[in-house]
């Protein structure tokens, strides 16, 4: 067995676990061994999940937060430390979509809604993740999901395109300002995934008849297609991967 990719004996936190890609990650983590942590906003649909992947028979943990409230950060990521003892991968997957407003129409609330989550959200989880791997010395990994919105345009998604390309420069600027710590800090921008998230999009047929003949693979996403990008990147298989954007989505941005 190629050993790089056991996470026997580390640990992962993964906000926005409790559905979607960030199920997908916390899933493949834990299989892989790692002890694992995953956050939530909505405290059922977190609890559900957690039970969904000890009868898994996967050791996860789980706990309520809204990623975008600082104390609440530090208070969870306190609490989290207590029940994993160390995070050595974190991975701020939490995030909030568009309501698919044009930009003229946005409201500065509706703007801030998706920044305070997709930006600020991953800067207070970073932050929190850091100085615990700063203090600990040993290193660590930092992932953030970002979006293939990032680096392509997208009317009526303007908002949730400027977070995730924040998402990706704030990666860059750590990956340099982290590495004399031995952390790496990467993005992951997933394409057109099917997730609760998307639903509606996917349930639309003039949707589907745009899109679909856009992506190369001829499918959408799955939460499984982010399993081994979550494991590699907690592995010391990616010790010298880090300041990158890792998209995975079928071939749809180079088609």
């Amino acid at each position: 067995m190629y050993q790089p990719f056991d996470l026997s004996g580390r640990t992962a936190l993964v906000t926005g676990g409790n559905g979607g890609i960030g199920l997908g990650m916390a899933r493949a983590l834990a299989q892989a061994g790692a002890h694992v942590a995953i956050w939530g906003s909505n405290p059922d649909k977190t609890a559900r999940a957690r039970e969904q992947l000890v009868s898994e028979g996967l050791k996860v943990e789980a706990f309520t937060c809204d990623v975008g409230d600082e104390a609440a950060v530090e208070r969870t990521f306190a609490d989290t430390l207590g029940a994993l003892g160390k995070v050595d991968s974190c991975f701020a997957n939490a995030g909030v979509s568009s309501k698919g407003t044009v930009m003229v129409d946005m409201s500065l609330d509706e703007f801030r809604r998706v920044q305070r989550i997709n930006v600020e959200g991953v800067f207070l989880t970073f932050r929190a993740a850091a100085r615990h791997m700063i203090e600990r010395g040993e290193g660590g990994s930092l992932v953030a999901t970002a979006s293939t919105a990032a680096v392509e345009g997208a009317a009526r998604n303007s908002h949730y395109g400027a977070s995730k390309g924040a998402v990706t420069a704030f990666v860059r600027a750590l990956a340099v300002e982290m590495a004399r710590h031995r952390i790496r800090v990467n993005s992951i921008l997933p394409g057109w995934i099917e997730t609760d998230m998307t639903a509606r999009s996917f349930g639309n047929d003039k949707f589907h008849d745009n899109v679909m003949p856009r992506i190369p693979v001829r499918r959408w996403g799955s939460i499984e297609d982010f399993g081994g990008a979550a494991v590699y990147l907690a592995s010391s298989a990616s010790a010298y991967y880090t300041g990158e954007q890792m998209i995975i989505d079928g071939g749809y941005t180079k088609f």
